[in-house]
C-alpha cells in the first residue's frame, strides 16, 4: 500500500486536505466519494516530494516534543502485543499533523514491503536522528523493541524538559535586554536632544559628559539604521564563516580556552555525549559504535574529534575511562564513576547516573548564571540611565550657579 495526499471538497463545499493509505489513487478517490466528498487532486506523497529537486531543503522534521509523544505511543502499543504495522497505523491516526501522519504511513508501507522498522526510518534521517535509528535497530536485533522504545521516550521527554527549562530561563533576560536597549536608545534619540537644545541656543558652555551624550545621540539619529544593519550583517557573516571547517575549529578552540565559558561548553557537550552513550549502550549497541554515534551529538568540533580518537583507543583494547580521560574535557568525578562501572560490570547503570548528575550540575550552573545576569543587567541599565540624567542635570546646575 502507498500513501497519498489528497485535496477534496466536503459536503459543505469547504476544501479539505489530508493523507490516506490505499493501493491506488482510484481507491483514494472512491474512499472520498464514500464520504460524500468531491476529490480535487490525489498525489503519491513520496513521488510528489521526489519530483521537486529542491524539496529536500524544505522537508519538515519532527520536533522533540512530537517525537517523544510518537515514541511513547509506539512503545505502549508494541508492549500491548500489536504488530508493528498495526502500531504504526494506530499512531498515524492519533496525530493531527499532516506531515507526521504522512511520514508514519510511509514508514508503515515500507514495513509492509518487508523492511525492518530501523531500515524504514533510515529513509527519514532528517526527522529521526542517528541515535534514534541506531537504538531502534539494536532493539529489533535483540528482540526488545518495546523496552528500547520506552527508554527512547524517556530520553526524548527528558531532553524536551531540559530544553524548555533553558528557554524559559532565557526569556526574562532577553526581554530585559531588549527593554534596556530600547530605553537607552529612546533617551538618547528623543529626550537628550530636546532638553540640551535649550542650553545650546542660550550659548551656554556644556560639560564634557553632556557633549559626549550629544555626540552619541547625533550618531544614533544619523547612523542608527546603518549600525543596526552592520550588526545584522556581522552576525550573518559570522554564521557564514563558521561553515568553513578551519574557521569553525578555530572558533571552537577559542571557546574551550575561555576562562568560565569554556567550562560551560565542556559540561554541555560531555553531558550530551554521556546521555547518548548511556541509552545506546543500554539498548544493546556495541560500545565502540555507540561512542561514534554519541560523538556526533556533540556540538563542539574539537571535542568531537577528540572523542573520535577515544573511540579508536577503545577499539584497540583500551578502557573507556582512560580513553575519555585523554580527551581532557571530562570532569574527574565523571571519569571515576565510569571507571567504577567498568570494574563492577555495571557500566550501563553508572553511565545513566553519570549523565543524570552532569545534567543536574549543568542546570544548576545555568540557573545560577541567569539569576546573576538579572541584577547585573539591572545595575548596568540603571548606571547608563543615571549617566544620561547627570548629563542633562549638569548644564542646569551650572546655570543655577551662574545666576546665583
Amino acid at each position: 500500500m502507498a500513501v497519498f495526499e489528497y485535496v477534496a471538497l466536503n459536503e459543505k463545499g469547504k476544501q479539505k486536505k489530508g493523507v490516506l493509505e490505499a493501493d491506488s489513487p482510484r481507491q483514494v478517490r472512491q474512499q472520498l466519494r464514500d464520504k460524500n466528498w468531491m476529490p480535487l487532486s490525489v498525489d503519491t506523497a513520496q513521488v510528489k516530494s521526489d519530483a521537486n529537486p529542491l524539496a529536500k531543503y524544505f522537508r519538515r522534521g519532527i520536533k522533540t516534543a512530537d517525537l517523544a509523544m510518537l515514541t511513547r505511543q509506539l512503545s505502549t502499543l508494541i508492549s500491548a502485543g500489536l504488530p508493528i504495522e498495526e502500531t504504526l497505523r494506530a499512531t498515524a491516526e492519533q496525530t493531527e499533523k499532516k506531515h507526521i501522519k504522512s511520514m508514519i504511513l510511509d514508514i508503515r508501507s515500507r514495513v509492509l514491503e518487508g523492511h525492518s522498522l530501523a531500515a524504514a526510518l533510515n529513509d527519514f534521517d532528517y526527522a529521526f536522528p542517528k541515535l534514534y535509528r541506531a537504538t531502534v535497530a539494536a532493539g529489533e536485533h535483540a528482540g526488545h523493541l518495546d523496552t528500547v522504545l520506552n527508554r527512547l521516550a524517556d530520553y526524548m521527554e527528558t531532553s524536551q524538559v531540559n530544553q524548555q527549562k533553558i528557554k524559559l530561563a532565557a526569556v526574562y533576560p532577553i526581554i530585559l535586554c531588549i527593554v534596556a536597549v530600547g530605553i537607552v536608545v529612546g533617551l538618547l534619540t528623543y529626550v537628550v536632544p530636546d532638553i540640551v537644545e535649550v542650553f545650546v541656543k542660550n550659548g551656554q558652555q556644556l560639560p564634557p559628559l553632556t557633549q559626549a551624550m550629544i555626540s552619541a545621540s547625533d550618531f544614533l539619529k544619523s547612523h542608527g539604521f546603518l549600525l543596526l544593519f552592520s550588526i545584522i550583517a556581522a552576525f550573518i557573516g559570522f554564521k557564514w564563516a563558521l561553515r568553513k571547517e578551519h574557521l569553525k575549529r578555530r572558533y571552537h578552540e577559542l571557546m574551550l580556552g575561555m576562562p568560565f565559558f569554556g567550562k560551560m561548553v565542556k559540561s554541555f557537550n560531555t553531558s550530551s555525549f554521556v546521555s547518548t552513550l548511556a541509552i545506546l549502550n543500554s539498548s544493546g549497541v556495541p560500545l565502540v559504535e555507540a561512542m561514534k554515534i554519541a560523538a556526533q551529538v556533540v556540538g563542539n568540533v574539537v571535542i568531537e574529534q577528540r572523542l573520535g580518537i577515544a573511540s579508536q583507543h577503545v577499539t584497540e583494547g583500551g578502557s573507556l575511562h582512560q580513553a575519555l580521560q585523554e580527551t581532557k574535557v571530562f570532569p574527574p568525578m565523571m571519569l571515576h564513576m565510569i571507571a567504577s562501572g567498568e570494574v563492577s560490570g555495571e557500566l550501563d547503570t553508572m553511565l545513566e547516573k553519570t549523565a543524570k548528575n552532569q545534567e543536574n550540575d549543568l542546570q544548576n550552573t545555568i540557573t545560577t548564571l541567569v539569576s546573576m545576569f538579572e541584577p547585573i543587567m539591572l545595575l548596568a541599565m540603571g548606571g547608563i540611565v543615571v549617566l544620561i540624567v547627570i548629563a542633562i542635570m549638569l548644564p542646569i546646575l551650572n546655570m543655577n550657579q551662574m545666576i546665583s
